[in-house]
């Protein structure tokens, strides 16, 4: 596989260039392979243990977005302007917990691991959860599969922004409500997933009035 050799400059333009879009420009709506492509880097996302915690819902209808609005304050604006919104879900426990059917599906149908590698594999996972990262609660492995979903979503916004796509991640709003309208209105399974975040794609109906503000580079690294 050839690797197409993108220049530093250009990815770090992109990365300036990027921001969290308050306001879309209604009239410009992404085509079907532009949304496609930021979909399959979520896909393509690594994730621990390579078990892909998450699944994502492209909420295009009009009546579906007014109903989100009540429950997340931090995005009528987006839900009204942008071309397309996402809501992340992350796996709770039933799912990921170690001994977990979907986790057996994922080791012996999705990778196809020989017996006595799913042995292995299995316990490691058992002993990351119980040993190495204590995931002892229902709170615990649903805060980490979120943490998985989150990688999808960054690589979301770094294609999004590669190819002149604005987005926005959203964290506001109020979780069990906006669960128990999913759960409600969007036919999610609220025992198997929980809302980890909503983002928001298309073009920018203006530029950000202040430029990027960042700490020095010096301050967030260390070098040993």
């Amino acid at each position: 596989m050839n690797i197409p050799n993108i220049a530093q400059e250009d990815i770090l333009k992109a990365f300036n260039y990027r921001h969290a879009t308050k306001e879309f420009d209604a009239s410009k709506t992404l085509t079907d392979e532009q949304i496609n492509f930021i979909l399959k880097t979520a896909n393509l996302s690594p994730s621990s243990f390579g078990f892909e915690p998450w699944h994502f819902i492209v909420v295009q209808d009009k009546e579906l977005r007014e109903l989100l609005k009540p429950v997340a304050w931090g995005a009528p604006v987006k839900l009204e302007t942008a071309s397309h919104f996402i809501l992340g879900l992350a796996m709770k426990a039933p799912m990921v917990k170690h001994d977990a059917p979907y986790i057996e599906h994922m080791m012996k149908e999705v990778k196809q691991m020989p017996a006595e590698v799913v042995e292995m594999y299995s316990k490691f996972y058992r002993e990351f959860q119980e040993r190495d990262f204590n995931l002892d609660s229902d709170k615990k492995l649903f805060d980490w599969s979120s943490k998985q979903t989150y990688i999808a979503l960054g690589n979301m916004m770094t294609a999004a922004a590669l190819t002149g796509i604005d987005s926005c991640p959203i964290e506001g709003f109020h979780q069990e409500k906006a669960e128990a309208l999913l759960k409600e209105k969007f036919d999610v399974d609220t025992d198997k997933y929980g809302l980890a975040f909503m983002a928001a794609f298309g073009h920018r109906k203006a530029d950000p009035v202040h430029p990027k503000i960042r700490r020095e580079f010096n301050e967030i690294v260390t070098w040993k």
